[in-house]
């Protein structure tokens, strides 16, 4: 009897969660096309959901609140966000994980580059730190949301961030202007 409970017990743990939906914690979205590993094509209509983002601008070693967000009760089970620069497809900066529905990944060999699902639970919004590196142009998030094994869309975006050059910036990301005034004798 025992045996046929561990037995039971163990095909239920490997096998049920693939059969219910969305796999609970494999990560099937690609890193680079962000296509999810389905059969099911993406959606063409307009996403039910948003990137919201703290800041406009940037500086190197900036951190940026990013929230992927549902427009209505529709949730969504899986994700995968990324910050890329326009019109570029490799991630840049590196994510720190705040939110326990979500976890890093290594895309391109860096870790961190992207934050997708940690769990298969219906979220309505998830909420991470970006941290911006060195020397990127302007840039946007980039993210594929999962509703269900039928339903993604691939490609949504956030509005366009630009790097900033010629300003200092605190630890909130707000800028510190420096006023200098030339007196011509």
């Amino acid at each position: 009897m025992r045996r046929h409970s561990c037995f039971v017990f163990l095909f239920c743990g490997i096998f049920l969660p693939g059969i219910l939906g969305f796999p609970q914690t494999n990560n099937s979205i690609d890193c680079d096309s962000l296509l999810p590993n389905y059969e099911a094509e993406p959606q063409t209509s307009a996403p039910p959901y948003i990137i919201a983002v703290s800041f406009d601008n940037f500086e190197p070693g900036n951190e940026i609140q990013v929230t992927l967000e549902a427009l209505r009760e529709v949730g969504f089970k899986g994700f995968n966000l990324q910050a890329r620069e326009i019109d570029g497809d490799v991630p840049v900066g590196t994510f720190k994980i705040t939110d326990p529905n979500t976890k890093g990944l290594e895309c391109h060999n860096m870790t961190n580059s992207a934050v997708s699902h940690a769990n298969s639970d219906v979220k309505q919004k998830v909420t991470t730190t970006w941290i911006a590196p060195p020397d990127v142009r302007e840039l946007q998030f980039i993210a594929t949301v999962v509703q269900n094994l039928e339903n993604f869309w691939v490609g949504i975006q956030s509005k366009t961030l630009t790097p900033m050059h010629s300003e200092s910036v605190n630890a909130t990301g707000k800028s510190k202007r420096k006023v200098c005034f030339e007196y011509i004798c």
